[in-house]
């Protein structure tokens, strides 16, 4: 699921409701999808062909190297680690816990398991950690 979720992101399944408000019909919604879609295909091609012209591991570090320098790809390979994937898992969670109170309530996030104070925890907040914990 988390590599389903960084590959396609849970962006598609949580925007797509704000998205069609914003446009006001399912044909313009239809149209964005089709439009992102294209650009998508194209930065696919674009990263199949640097594939092709360096063919080492490393995907965007080694083309960030090569592109710049060896510093901004140091700085990308951990910006990637400690904030794009850990935040992409972390979205990936969320989504799951928000799609699963709609099924069974009790996991809304309404329901407060825990109040101190200012602070509260959720039961939907529980499932996302425990999705995350359990699929990492």
């Amino acid at each position: 699921m988390i590599v389903i979720g960084s590959m396609i992101g849970s962006g598609i399944f949580i925007v797509s409701a704000d998205i069609a408000r914003t446009v006001g019909s399912p044909g313009y919604l239809l149209l964005v999808w089709l439009i992102t879609g294209i650009v998508t295909i194209i930065a696919a091609l674009s990263y199949g062909e640097l594939a092709g012209m360096m063919p080492r591991a490393g995907g965007q570090y080694v083309y960030l190297r090569e592109a710049y320098n060896p510093l901004i790809g140091f700085l990308y390979g951990w910006t990637l680690f400690l904030v794009i994937q850990t935040g992409t898992i972390a979205a990936v969670g969320v989504a799951f816990a928000k799609f699963t109170s709609v099924i069974i309530p009790w996991f809304s996030e309404t329901h407060v398991l825990i109040k101190i104070g200012g602070l509260s925890v959720s039961a939907s907040q529980i499932l996302a950690i425990a999705s995350i914990l359990i699929l990492t």
